[in-house]
């Protein structure tokens, strides 16, 4: 998840994830498999964002 929106707030994924009291590298894990609804909504609401836009950065990454 290198979104524009994570590198305008400067927020780092580590940052993002002990922000939300997550686990370490659950994001990063997202690459490989398919996030917790409810855990996606956290990051989306943190970040200001819906998850359907986190949906269409990870497609446009690949």
């Amino acid at each position: 998840m290198t979104s524009v929106r994570r590198k305008k707030s400067k927020k780092s994924i580590y940052q993002i994830e002990h922000d939300l009291q997550l686990s370490n590298r659950i994001i990063s894990k997202w690459n490989k498999s398919i996030p917790r609804a409810d855990v996606l909504q956290d990051v989306a609401d943190y970040l200001g964002v819906t998850p359907q836009y986190l949906f269409k950065l990870a497609r446009k990454e690949k």
